[in-house]
């Protein structure tokens, strides 16, 4: 039986349906990634699914007892918060339920027997059930125990903390609830690589049906075990990832493209039929006729697959062969060194990509290139002749009170896009914007479409170098696709800030990487290359310090095989049977580690949840519980080798 499931269901704002007679259901166990246009409905769906919305028509079924947990895109705290109590909000009802039951049992202590007794008596014992279903009284033990597993420090302040702490925030949030099932939107926004490979690996194993909405095709392609699109109102399932998703998607447009040929030919064949002379009149006939107010009204009602954003590059004047020239660069603020010693030549027409975790300090060493700041050391040389343009991931220069059409063209109804003038309407609708929105003032666009308007207003300036600064949050994946193209065959000169890992493989050709205390070290090709890279040159690192160690003396060998007799002789402390035990205990642990591996190398791959979903659910249950064995047998494991000791 379905976790959640909603048939028939129906919602429109204003004249457009979100939802349009659309059926979806949820199995224990899946992982399920929505995808879809920008407006096309994807929070509301999630929302409906969380029960803060209703739909306007609709069959809705949950499972009983069905707990729901929901982590908004952009999740909210007082700033003066701990992190442990923001998380342990979570409980609050499981809180309240406890704090009534000492209430109830101070209150029943001091009431003589009789009805009113009886009535707190049926109300303790109604509240322990609730208690004990919850799991309520050692509430502190779960919020300390999910703090630990997320590495997050309950005495924090949560307003002093980054935006991607504040996201493992919320997700510590939602999991020590420990949900039936859990809603995300957009859950990588604000995460690093670290960061998002973190969360990858704990959704990948977590026990909950996860529904999630995400742009980022990396992530799908790891998390998901089935995609769900939104597409002109209609919910439609794939099974399996996003890569099977693509193969599938491209199949049935083509099939509708195909019949839609047909029917649009058909019906101009009918059209042409009906405005016939006076003999063709009298032999009409009644059902083509009624066939023919059908087939139009049906034209009428089709929804046609949204067109594409139209992107152009408006080409600045060449730049200089050097865009900028670094000779042993060194940058601190106070005590902390940002960049050591760099060096690097951006040559025109490169694609670089900048790697690192929040607060390395990639924006720091984009203004070190454009010479928008001084070294502390060495030097830089910046080229001639650069048109900088500027997309600025805190959407910075958009004025919230300016409307659509004074931010891409102020004071004037004309652009100018490589040398033709454009009239900011059209322009507009190349991106998307209808163009009674035009005179709509910013603050009214959702986080996608500011995005889509700082597109619009960087591509209106004629630049020679692009410089973008997580350009792809919140856009959707066809126009992330078309902007990788575009940035693709553009003749300038590109710096990347990313942590979209399939943007970062099909747009730059070198990536310049963090590799901490402020050393960044450039690497050939793609963020995929940089990986293989750094991994490979990290190993050999490795193998050579291992090398260069000397052995252990002689003495030390000797002192070692002493207290390795001396430990055969404690050993005689345990029992027999605790002995056999304890010997036991490391090939109990590694055969559970192997079984939990080989279940999250089925579960990570999605397919078993197409063939057989009771199989999937039970395999997810089994990986959960082994995480029970496991901890259960390594808490022995330590008993027995502190009583031996």
């Amino acid at each position: 039986m379905s976790l959640y499931s909603i048939a028939d269901a129906q919602l429109a704002f204003g004249h457009v349906a979100l939802l349009d007679h659309a059926d979806f259901s949820l199995e224990a166990g899946e992982r399920v990634g929505l995808i879809g246009r920008n407006g096309a409905g994807k929070s509301s769906l999630l929302k409906i699914v969380a029960g803060l919305m209703q739909p306007d028509d609709g069959l809705v079924s949950r499972q009983q007892n069905l707990s729901t947990v929901y982590v908004p895109q952009e999740p909210e705290f007082a700033p003066d918060m701990t992190v442990f109590d923001a998380v342990a909000a979570g409980l609050d009802e499981a809180r309240a339920a406890l704090d009534e039951y000492d209430a109830v049992a101070h209150e029943l202590a001091a009431t003589p027997e009789g009805a009113a007794h009886d009535t707190l008596l049926a109300r303790m014992n109604a509240l322990q059930s609730r208690l004990d279903v919850t799991n309520a009284w050692n509430w502190r033990t779960r919020v300390a125990t999910t703090l630990a597993q997320l590495s997050l420090d309950g005495d924090a302040r949560v307003g002093a903390l980054s935006g991607g702490m504040q996201k493992r925030v919320a997700l510590a949030r939602a999991l020590v609830v420990d949900p039936d099932v859990l809603l995300l939107d957009e859950p990588t926004n604000h995460l690093d690589f670290d960061g998002i490979r973190w969360l990858e690996d704990l959704l990948v194993g977590a026990r909950a049906g996860l529904f999630f909405i995400t742009h980022d095709r990396a992530f799908l392609d790891r998390v998901a075990t089935r995609i769900v699109e939104l597409d002109r109102g209609n919910l439609l399932s794939y099974p399996g990832n996003f890569s099977a998703y693509q193969t599938r998607k491209a199949q049935q447009l083509e099939v509708e493209r195909v019949e839609n040929e047909k029917f649009d030919k058909l019906l101009a064949q009918e059209e042409v039929w009906i405005r016939k002379g006076v003999e063709a009149r009298r032999t009409r006939s009644v059902g083509r006729i009624a066939r023919l107010v059908q087939m139009r009204r049906e034209r009428a009602e089709r929804r046609n697959v949204q067109g594409n954003v139209k992107l152009d590059v408006g080409q600045g004047e060449r730049s200089g062969k050097i865009v900028a020239e670094l000779v042993d660069v060194t940058k601190r603020y106070g005590e902390r060194t940002i960049v050591d010693r760099f060096s690097t030549t951006v040559m025109r027409g490169d694609k670089i990509g900048f790697v690192g975790p929040n607060g390395a300090g990639k924006t720091t060493l984009l203004k070190l290139i454009l010479g928008e700041i001084a070294p502390d050391e060495g030097t830089v040389r910046v080229g001639t002749n650069l048109q900088v343009a500027y997309f600025d991931q805190m959407r910075a220069q958009l004025d919230q009170e300016k409307s659509l059409a004074d931010t891409i063209s102020p004071g004037s109804d004309w652009i100018e896009i490589n040398g033709a003038r454009k009239h900011v309407m059209s322009y507009l609708g190349d991106f998307l914007f209808a163009p009674e929105r035009a005179r709509s003032p910013v603050k009214s666009l959702s986080g996608g479409e500011r995005n889509r308007l700082l597109l619009a207003r960087l591509f209106a300036r004629p630049a020679n170098v692009l410089v973008l600064d997580e350009p792809t949050n919140d856009l959707d994946i066809p126009t992330l696709e078309l902007l990788e193209e575009l940035l693709g065959d553009y003749d300038g000169t590109v710096l990347l800030v990313s942590h979209d890992r399939a943007f970062l493989d099909n747009v730059v050709t070198s990536v310049i990487a963090s590799e901490g205390g402020g050393r960044w070290r450039e690497y050939v090709g793609g963020f995929t290359d940089w990986q293989t890279q750094h991994e490979r040159a990290t190993r050999l690192a490795e193998e050579a310090a291992a090398a260069r160690a000397p052995s252990a003396p002689p003495r030390a060998a000797q002192a070692q095989e002493a207290a390795a007799g001396r430990a055969a002789q404690r050993a005689a402390k345990l029992s027999y049977k605790e002995q056999r035990e304890l010997e036991a205990l490391p090939e109990k642990i590694a055969a559970l580690e192997a079984e939990q591996k080989a279940i999250g190398a089925q579960l990570e791959d999605g397919s078993i949840f197409a063939k057989d979903a009771r199989e999937g659910a039970r395999l997810t249950e089994r990986y959960a519980a082994i995480d029970d064995e496991l901890m259960a047998a390594l808490e022995r494991w330590e008993e027995l080798e502190a009583k031996r000791k």
